[in-house]
């Protein structure tokens, strides 16, 4: 009989041990406990996410009404007859960079392409530098130090623009490509280093008709665009 009382003893004393040390991992209610999450309950998707959480939804996107798609092409259909392969490829660059328009893009290529082709008469790689792509720039440098090298200099006036049209757009990757149509006015003159007529006329207007492509990288915050190929149809 005693042996049987030590043993349930033991036993009684073992099982407070074990229930204390559960206790104590497990821990205790104290009326605070987030109940368990339910993917069906309509409380958990009506009330969304938990205060820790705030600033993580993620939104989905709206979709565009046909008035705000007709808004947003206004500037491209004006600039291009929709339906045309243009129109079509401008919406294309539209729909990746949305700050794009036609217009104004075409008065800053008429800007740039007058900037250029004087910063190359006159030898400035610094104008250059800014406005090409390292490609680009690298065949006008290697022309003006051919030039500097022979002695030649050459005079020009940009007398003005008579068109610029944009003939082709795309968007390859993260980079946008505009081809533009340039008709300029330019008088030109190259000497030698004794001062001799080489190339050009002094006096007269030549026109000039060039293909330029610019580029962009949509992912940049920098606005501007450079060049990456030129072509004459002289």
């Amino acid at each position: 009989m005693g042996s049987f009382d030590f043993i349930t003893f033991f036993f009684l004393i073992a099982a407070v041990v074990i229930f204390l040390q559960l206790r104590s991992v497990l821990g205790r209610r104290t009326g605070n406990e987030r109940p368990p999450f339910d993917p069906y309950s309509p409380r958990d998707m009506s009330q969304g996410p938990e205060n820790g959480d705030k600033g993580k939804v993620v939104q989905l996107p709206r979709r565009e009404t046909a008035d705000e798609e007709a808004s947003r092409y206004e500037s491209i259909d004006a600039f291009a007859k929709t339906g045309t392969t243009l129109n079509t490829q401008l919406r294309a660059l539209s729909d990746a960079d949305q700050g794009f328009d036609p217009k104004e893009f075409v008065n800053g290529a008429k800007m740039a392409y007058e900037m250029i082709v004087m910063a190359f008469a006159d030898g400035d790689r610094k104008t250059l530098k800014n406005l090409l792509s390292r490609e680009v720039y690298e065949g006008f440098d290697a022309a003006i130090t051919d030039r500097e090298r022979k002695g030649e200099v050459v005079k020009s006036t940009f007398v003005g623009i008579d068109k610029a049209d944009i003939i082709h757009a795309e968007v390859k990757d993260s980079e946008e490509n505009i081809t533009v149509r340039i008709v300029s006015q330019l008088i030109s003159a190259t000497y030698d280093k004794q001062g001799g007529l080489i190339d050009g006329d002094a006096e007269s207007v030549a026109e000039v008709n060039d293909l330029w492509t610019f580029a962009r990288d949509i992912r940049s915050r920098d606005p501007n665009w450079k060049l990456i190929a030129t072509e004459s149809e002289n």
